[in-house]
């Protein structure tokens, strides 16, 4: 990574735009960035990490601090932009932080978010932009780096102090710092996992020993008493012999369970047989007190049935003289029938009658009937008239369909006429609509054909501006390469003549001593030539030799280029100025070169009149059948004008036909109808007339039919009620009982009967008259007995079976710890061998002989790098004296791996670092701050890191200590590396031309660049 440009504005104490040019301060290897404190020289490198992170180092970027300078007005915005190009690539990081601008509308002030932006430079192109996003750009910088800002901060800004503490600090800070910057996180995760694998599976056997733990309180709980007997398992969950012990005490509470199963099957054989003989005794008396209780109940039943005799004699009666009268029951329903037809028929006759004349009230059925016949052959009479009636109105609708008819053709008629008269204006219409539609297809083919050379004119016109600006680019490049390789030529010739002026020195450096010199041949160089200041080497010429060449190559290459852009334009210019026709023009045009503009209006007008020709033309089929279409209809309105005058012709005749039929029916009619108003009408008064007197000669006749069936039927009632013992038929119907009535009284006779019967087979009973002569029994005194042997045998049942699911509950309990206790082998060894591993990595188990946990042990690895890469600087700055060792011894009660010492070879001991002077710690530091970089450098993947940052400590050296040290520093060049000391040592100032000084002013701070015997700002 290499730092070429960063500009600051309104930055910390920067309240103007400064820029810092790496490039001329890193050509020299090493160079100072000084100024009075508080000027801003720790601000400088907080810019760098600012514009590759995004934050400052430190506290600096503590919550409540600002970037902004105090010193910038409102309207400028606080900006870092850095240049530098890292894995190959150029690129350039600008960052605006999060910081109030005055609000655009209004008054006040409004905070403006933070803003990123990330370029690219490609030879070719240019700068082109990468990316907005502060996630991409920082996984962008990040990446190409290799390292987070804190490595870098440790690494690249060498920090103020940090190292001298690093020596000076126990293992637990050292640990801390290393962690950071070597990223260990991943050793502290696995440390991490496998306590975590640890705790699992500790929780996983302990559960496991929880369950067998419960299934022994379930074993406890089913084993009753017998879990007394010996004592369960004091083990705990996670101690090993918890399951063995649980095993043995549940084998122990099998035992007892089983035994005390003997016991209750004992005591429930002795119940069974006393319960047996309870209740053989309990029945026996339980028979006994039945059969007397039914000897008794009998004697009372008989008794009852003597008190209820009398009342059977007169159900009995009752009975016998209903089933007499129902023989009379017939004639009285006969005689009850037709006296309710005759009253019926008599009140038919008096409706009848009462719609008769006054004259025929008196008539019999003959004459009514007479009458009736007359009426119906008066009404057969009317059958002619009424279908001369119906013709009569048919001829009327026929007439008036004549006269619909008549109308609608007169409407066609005159409909016809009306459009026939319009026929030739609308056929001219359609004739010419077809004629524009053609001429406009035609007009459109004409200018699709003027559509697309002006199309290609436009485009060519577009090329050609947009070449035109490219070729003014490509002309001030090439002048700019020419510039450069004209200063170029003359800095190799000058370097070449300063060369050739001192080669005698040159070729003096190649002398050695009783070796022939190469031109005058002598052995001996008694004076050699020495080089002068300001001596060219061979290495300088041919570097701007080849500066020379490169700068030649990029001229003709620009040249090239501007060949090339020129030969395009000049067909682009063309391809523009081709003479084209307008639609006002009256000839071609000449070629000039017409404007984009002008090209873009003939363009636009042309396609909107090709647009326009082509809708028109669109319509030509439309046209063509709205044509057809009315020629179709001129031809149909003309066949129906002729039809509708051939039907009013024939309507003629036919309506005087209808006309004649019509009075020879009218004469008909009148006659038929008499005093009504139609034939129908008369018809109905005829056939009303007829019905009435049918329906009083029917009712006259039913009357006479209904009185003779009553007599009859009195007749039949008087000699059934005598044949059946009464004196009078109103003496029978007293007498009738309904069938319910009856089927009651027949049933008191048959249950007194069925009781009689039963009374006398139950008093007929040996065995309940023989129980009736015994004692009487006592069955509660035999309940009792029997009760108690019952639950003599339920409680030695209940035992029985408690006993014996208390041994299946045992088994089953067993199998189940037995089962837990095979799964929790895998589960033991697992932990076992997990605990085994954590502890290890942990620094806790004792094959871990100098307890240093994983992460530590890793970092003590790295340590020992970094100390073995110090001790290569270190050395040559103290001469040889110092060497830095790593060492893994503990020191007090703290775990061991990350100690540090130095080796004093000239008292050949070895002691801690917190023991060396100022001085010695300052450049020990440095030592190891370099191995650090190189260490951290290979750590991240390789990345190059090509400058370096050094704040503050120079003040404590000697001259000759600073000398070796600024020997060691500049020794870095030979590694293409650049060194930026920060420091307030005036000395430095001497030793360093190249500087870059922070000037502190009222107005805000300012950056100078000074040179060897140079000045810029």
């Amino acid at each position: 990574m290499r730092l070429h440009k960063l500009t600051l504005t309104a930055f910390g104490p920067f309240g103007a735009s400064q820029e810092v040019d790496f490039d001329a301060l890193s050509s020299a290897g090493i160079f100072l960035l000084h100024g009075p404190t508080g000027a801003g020289k720790t601000s400088v490198l907080d810019a760098v990490c600012y514009g590759l992170y995004g934050a400052v180092p430190g506290a600096r970027q503590s919550p409540g601090t600002s970037l902004r300078s105090d010193h910038a007005p409102l309207d400028r915005p606080t900006e870092v932009c850095l240049e530098l190009t890292v894995g190959g690539r150029r690129l350039e990081v600008t960052r605006r932080p999060a910081q109030p601008r005055p609000k655009k509308r209004g008054g006040g002030f409004t905070t403006e978010k933070a803003q990123s932006l990330l370029r690219e430079h490609d030879p070719e192109h240019g700068w082109k932009a990468l990316s907005r996003s502060h996630q991409e750009i920082g996984e962008e910088i990040g990446g190409l780096i290799g390292m987070s800002r804190d490595q870098f901060c440790q690494v690249v800004l060498l920090p103020q102090g940090d190292f001298a503490r690093f020596l000076r600090a126990d293992a637990e800070a050292r640990g801390k710092l290393l962690g950071r910057l070597f990223d260990t996180r991943r050793f502290a995760a696995v440390e991490e996992r496998l306590a975590d694998l640890r705790r699992a599976a500790e929780a996983r056997v302990r559960t496991a020993d929880e369950q067998i733990l419960a299934l022994a309180q379930r074993i406890a709980q089913a084993a009753g008493p017998a879990a007394d007997e010996e004592a369960p398992p004091e083990e705990r969950p996670g101690e090993p012999g918890l399951a063995e012990g649980v095993l043995q005490w549940a084998a122990l509470a099998r035992s007892g369970a089983r035994e005390r199963l003997d016991i209750a099957r004992c005591v429930l054989a002795a119940a069974e047989g006393r319960n047996a003989s309870a209740r053989q005794a309990f029945e026996a008396e339980r028979e006994l007190a039945r059969l007397q209780q039914r000897y008794e109940e009998t004697r009372r039943r008989a008794a009852g049935l003597e008190a209820r005799r009398a009342e059977r004699d007169r159900c009995h009666d009752q009975l016998t003289r209903a089933r007499k009268a129902d023989l009379v029951a017939p004639a009285l329903e006969l005689r009850e029938e037709t006296g309710r037809a005759h009253r019926t028929a008599v009140a038919t006759r008096e409706r009848s009658r009462a719609g008769l004349p006054p004259e025929l009230a008196e008539a019999g059925p003959e004459q009514l009937a007479g009458m009736e016949r007359r009426l119906r052959a008066e009404l057969g009479a009317l059958d002619a008239a009424r279908r001369a009636e119906r013709r009569s109105g048919e001829i009327d609708a026929e007439r008036a369909g004549l006269e619909r008819q008549s109308r609608s053709d007169d409407d066609t008629i005159h409909e016809a006429a009306q459009w026939l008269a319009e026929w030739d204006a609308a056929h001219r219409s359609l004739r010419d609509r077809i004629e524009t539609a053609q001429d406009a297809a035609t007009r459109a083919e004409q200018l699709a054909g003027r559509l697309d050379p002006a199309r290609r004119r436009l485009e060519a016109a577009r090329r050609r501006d947009a070449l035109g600006a490219q070729e003014e680019t490509a002309a001030a490049a090439l002048t700019a390469a020419r510039e450069r390789a004209v200063d170029a030529h003359e800095r190799w010739l000058t370097l070449r003549e300063q060369r050739l002026r001192g080669i005698a020195a040159e070729l003096a450096g190649q002398l050695v001593d009783g070796v022939a010199c190469t031109v005058c041949g002598s052995a001996e160089h008694p004076a050699p030539a020495r080089a002068e200041d300001g001596h060219v080497d061979r290495a300088t010429e041919e570097a701007a030799l080849a500066a020379h060449q490169r700068a030649d190559r990029a001229r003709a290459q620009a040249e090239s280029e501007l060949g090339v852009l020129r030969e395009r334009l000049a067909g682009a210019r063309a391809e523009a100025a081709e003479p084209q026709d307008d639609a006002g023009a009256t000839g071609p045009r000449d070629r000039t070169a017409a404007g984009v503009a002008e090209l873009r209006s003939v363009v636009d007008r042309l396609t909107r009149e090709h647009a326009e020709a082509h809708r028109v033309a669109a319509g030509t089929h439309a046209a063509r059948e709205a044509l057809a279409a009315a020629e179709r209809e001129h031809a149909g309105r003309l066949d129906d004008r002729q039809q509708a005058e051939r039907r009013a012709a024939a309507r003629t005749s036919q309506r005087e036909a209808l006309d004649r039929e019509q009075s020879a029916l009218k004469a008909e009619l009148v006659k038929a109808r008499g005093a009504s108003a139609s034939v129908a009408e008369h018809a109905a008064l005829l056939e009303r007339r007829a019905v009435l007197l049918a329906d009083a000669a029917d009712a006259l006749r039913a009357e006479q039919d209904a009185a003779e069936r009553l007599k009859e039927a009195d007749g039949r009632l008087a000699d059934a009620a005598f044949r059946a013992g009464f004196d009078t038929p109103q003496a029978a119907a007293a007498k009738l009982l309904d069938d319910t009535a009856q089927r009651e009284l027949q049933h008191r006779i048959d249950a007194w009967q069925t009781e009689a019967a039963t009374v006398a087979d139950r008093l007929a009973e040996e065995d309940a008259r023989s129980a009736a002569d015994r004692p009487a029994a006592e069955p509660d005194a035999a309940q009792a007995a029997y009760d108690l042997s019952v639950e003599a045998l339920r409680d030695g049942a209940a035992a029985h079976a408690a006993a014996q699911e208390r041994g299946t509950e045992l088994g089953r309990l067993s199998r189940l710890a037995e089962d837990e206790v095979r799964a929790l082998g895998p589960l033991r060894q697992e932990y076992e061998r997990v605990a085994r591993l954590a502890g290890l990595t942990a620094g806790t188990s004792a094959d871990n002989e100098r307890k240093m946990r994983l992460e530590a042990y890793v970092l003590a690895a790295r340590l020992e790098q970094v100390a073995a890469a110090a001790t290569a600087r270190l050395q040559r700055m103290s001469s040889g004296r110092y060497t830095l060792v790593h060492s893994d011894e503990r020191s007090g009660g703290r775990r061991a791996g990350l100690g540090l010492h130095v080796v004093d070879s000239w008292t050949g001991r070895e002691r801690d670092t917190a023991t060396l002077s100022g001085g010695e710690t300052f450049f020990a530091s440095l030592a190891l701050a370099l191995g650090l970089a190189d260490v951290v450098t290979d750590e991240a993947g390789g990345v190059r890191l090509d400058t370096l940052f050094i704040d503050e400590g120079f003040g404590s050296l000697d001259d000759q200590t600073l000398d070796e040290v600024l020997d060691v520093l500049d020794s870095l060049r030979e590694r293409d590396r650049s060194v930026g000391i920060v420091s307030h040592v005036a000395d430095l100032r001497r030793r360093i031309p190249a500087q870059l000084e922070v000037v502190k002013e009222r107005q805000g701070s300012a950056v100078v660049h000074r040179a060897a015997g140079t000045l810029s700002g």
